[in-house]
């Protein structure tokens, strides 16, 4: 492992990539500690613009596998951005049930989905992670993805999902 790839990166990558360290650090945390706590909504803001300054700045990072500036990874930036505003907006409304639901699959869904393609050769989490073994990129997102499956189909099999 190196940070070489990240260290000679233009700095809008690496400040998206602290800030979706820091968000996939703080997640857990904020979503599954007790609630409604000092300490539970201090956390929670700086989640919040973790995952804000993640989208934003994904924004300005082309696309790798399009001739145009946009891809994939940008429209989860959208939806990012669109789930921030639900997941805040039901906070402010007490509704407890839709902020814990928008910012758990926000996680869960976004984040870790979206994690997972910067494990394709070619780009800097790869080169980083698995140096001139970037193929293994492959087998780590096979692995996520079989662990995504399992628990969507937990989830259907139990009802509502509950992460």
């Amino acid at each position: 492992m190196t940070l070489t790839p990240l260290m000679s990166a233009p700095v809008v990558i690496q400040i998206h990539v602290i800030a979706a360290l820091l968000s996939i650090v703080l997640g857990p945390v904020v979503l599954y500690r007790p609630r409604r706590d000092r300490m539970h909504r201090r956390l929670g803001h700086v989640w919040v613009t973790a995952m804000a300054t993640v989208a934003l700045s994904a924004m300005l990072i082309p696309s790798f596998a399009s001739p145009f500036h946009f891809g994939i990874l940008h429209g989860f930036a959208v939806l990012t951005c669109v789930t921030l505003v639900i997941g805040v907006r039901s906070a402010i409304r007490r509704d407890i049930a839709g902020h814990e639901a928008a910012f758990r699959s926000l996680y869960w869904n976004g984040l870790l989905i979206a994690g997972l393609f910067t494990l394709l050769p070619g780009r800097r989490i790869n080169e980083m992670l698995f140096g001139e073994r970037a193929q293994l990129g492959y087998l780590v997102i096979a692995l996520g993805a079989a662990l995504l499956i399992r628990r969507v189909a937990r989830g259907l099999r139990s009802g509502p999902m509950q992460a």
